[in-house]
């Protein structure tokens, strides 16, 4: 009964070390747009698409 949603603490730690300033605060401001928004899932998708390019 996982959640899907739930991602490794490690490799976000390890993708977080890899970011610089910008790139961290792009990341902040997709985050805070995916919890205000009604279709999370549409986004989680995106941003996934985008995270294996």
């Amino acid at each position: 009964m996982g959640n899907t949603n739930n991602i490794d603490m490690g490799k976000l730690m390890e993708m977080l070390s890899k970011m610089d300033k910008s790139q961290l605060e792009q990341g902040l401001a997709k985050v805070n747009q995916v919890l205000s928004s009604e279709d999370k899932s549409k986004i989680m998708n995106e941003l996934n698409k985008n995270l294996k390019k």
